[in-house]
């Protein structure tokens, strides 16, 4: 489906579950009536970062690294054995509607500041970080379901949610570009500084220029990419000046971050945490103790949850980052049956302390998430300029920037695109193991299925997945909804 086509016909509108938009509209005050000042408007904004703290828990880390060729888990569930159809659409039930939640708020914040009375400047400043949080809302959508309806318009009657909820798949690849270009003509006039320079941890110019530059790659514009790429480049500069140490979850809101799930946990107070460490700890925790798999390991103290653990797979642990490797990353990364000196009772290679959350109380893990880092945007250069085929020593060059950081060799001989491409998927792998991306990665490569197939450790895996399996199905209880303007084409020619 064509932009034009929705833009003419319904206001480009969109879909949402019935229940979930009722809720909302029920309890989500009109932008006639709310959006009155200053305070008003920032309280709408700030409903459009409310969603992420359903999408980042140990589900979307299972979802988007444990079905890869990277890391495994046999835990129960399901996402992680890809037991996955319409039917049972498990965390991509939570992606639907909580990704579509966080759009449709941002789009009554939108509407709200537009008519609200501040000054046109100041207007512009917030929309544009509402049109960020929106297009980061899109980027998960499609990297999940790949095409999905796509809106832009404010929910705000029932019969606005009548319309929208009829609405077909639109293709990722329009979505997309629509979605460029709005960033394209709002990020430059935003302040060009880091993330972490930015009040209050909220999106600013690095997040936008990294979602135009994701998006592009996924459409495989690799010039738009760059240049979206290069403006990152002259914000956050040479990546050496960023220390690996800084990159462990705990550590929240370091200058190399461009984009950060925010957690907070107080004792007894009011939090905003979630659980993700629970699945990366040497399991299991013996009671009323801080001895894990058998050793005793202080800093994570006698009172944390521990679940049946995602794990490093024999591709990942034996050739990316082998023990013993000089690879500075490895002690964070990955452990390989030990620590400390001391071996775990469970000797599997086992996610290292780059996850874990020191005094873990229970399962409130009060550790940021690192979405998108600047490792991630050089490695997307090294990408886009070895998928232009015109300039391999730029390719290597930022490549390489990467490795000399993580003290391993540098690749210094071009052989061939693919033999680079290959070395840049697998620095992918290392650099960001465990930062929800590998699977979006495999899947953006066109190598999901045929890699996970071969080197995932899960038996359960190996049994269930299919071709259909690189994109989650879209629940069908929103394709009854939608009147089934909605499908599930690929997973229907395997009978799902």
């Amino acid at each position: 489906m064509k932009i034009k086509y929705i833009l003419t016909t319904l206001f480009v509108g969109i879909v949402g579950g019935s229940c979930s938009l009722e809720e909302d509209l029920s309890a989500f005050s009109s932008p006639t009536t709310f959006y009155a000042n200053r305070e008003q408007c920032m309280a709408g904004l700030n409903s459009c970062y409310i969603p992420l703290k359903s999408l980042y828990t140990y589900q979307m880390m299972l979802a988007t690294e444990s079905t890869t060729d990277i890391a495994y888990a046999n835990s129960g569930t399901q996402d992680a054995q890809l037991d996955i159809s319409p039917a049972k659409p498990r965390f991509g039930a939570n992606v639907w509607e909580h990704g579509y939640k966080g759009v449709m708020y941002c789009n009554g914040a939108l509407e709200g500041i537009k008519n609200s009375p501040l000054e046109e400047s100041e207007k512009q400043t917030l929309m544009s970080e509402a049109k960020i949080m929106r297009a980061f809302y899109y980027y998960l959508l499609t990297s999940f379901f790949g095409d999905v309806p796509f809106y832009t318009v404010d929910v705000s009657n029932e019969e606005i949610q009548a319309q929208v909820g009829r609405l077909p798949r639109m293709s990722a690849v329009d979505t997309r570009d629509y979605l460029i270009k709005e960033l394209q003509e709002c990020v430059p006039g935003m302040e060009q500084i880091r993330s972490s320079e930015v009040d209050d941890n909220r999106s600013g110019a690095a997040m936008g220029w990294m979602l135009i530059a994701k998006m592009a790659m996924w459409n495989k514009e690799w010039d738009t990419a760059l240049a979206a790429l290069e403006n990152l480049e002259k914000i956050y500069g040479d990546l050496m000046q960023y220390p690996l140490e800084d990159i462990p979850f705990r550590y929240k809101n370091t200058p190399e971050s461009i984009f950060e799930i925010q957690h907070t946990y107080t004792a007894g107070g009011l939090n905003y945490s979630s659980n993700v460490a629970c699945i990366c700890m040497p399991y299991p925790r013996t009671a009323n103790s801080a001895v894990y798999s058998g050793v005793e390991i202080p800093e994570l103290g006698d009172a944390a949850t521990t679940w049946s653990p995602m794990r490093p797979n024999a591709y990942f642990s034996a050739n990316l980052m082998p023990e013993g490797t000089k690879d500075k990353r490895d002690a964070m990364w990955i452990l390989h049956g030990s620590y400390n000196g001391q071996k775990f009772s469970d000797t599997r290679p086992t996610f290292g302390p780059k996850f874990w959350c020191p005094g873990l109380q229970g399962q409130y893990d009060s550790n940021n998430y690192k979405v998108f880092r600047y490792a991630d945007a050089v490695l997307m250069m090294a990408e886009c300029w070895c998928m232009k085929q015109e300039n391999a020593d730029k390719a290597m060059e930022y490549l390489n920037v990467v490795k000399r950081r993580a003290g391993i060799d540098e690749y210094t001989t071009f052989r061939t695109w693919d033999r680079l491409m290959d070395e840049i998927m697998a620095e992918r792998a290392r650099e960001l193991f465990g930062e929800f991306q590998r699977k979006f990665d495999l899947v953006r490569w066109g190598n999901w299925y045929q890699r996970t197939y071969t080197f995932s450790d899960s038996a359960s895996i190996g049994q269930n997945i299919l071709p259909c399996h690189e994109y989650y199905p879209i629940p069908d209880t929103e394709v009854v909804y939608s009147g089934y303007a909605l499908d599930n084409n690929a997973y229907a020619a395997y009978g799902l």
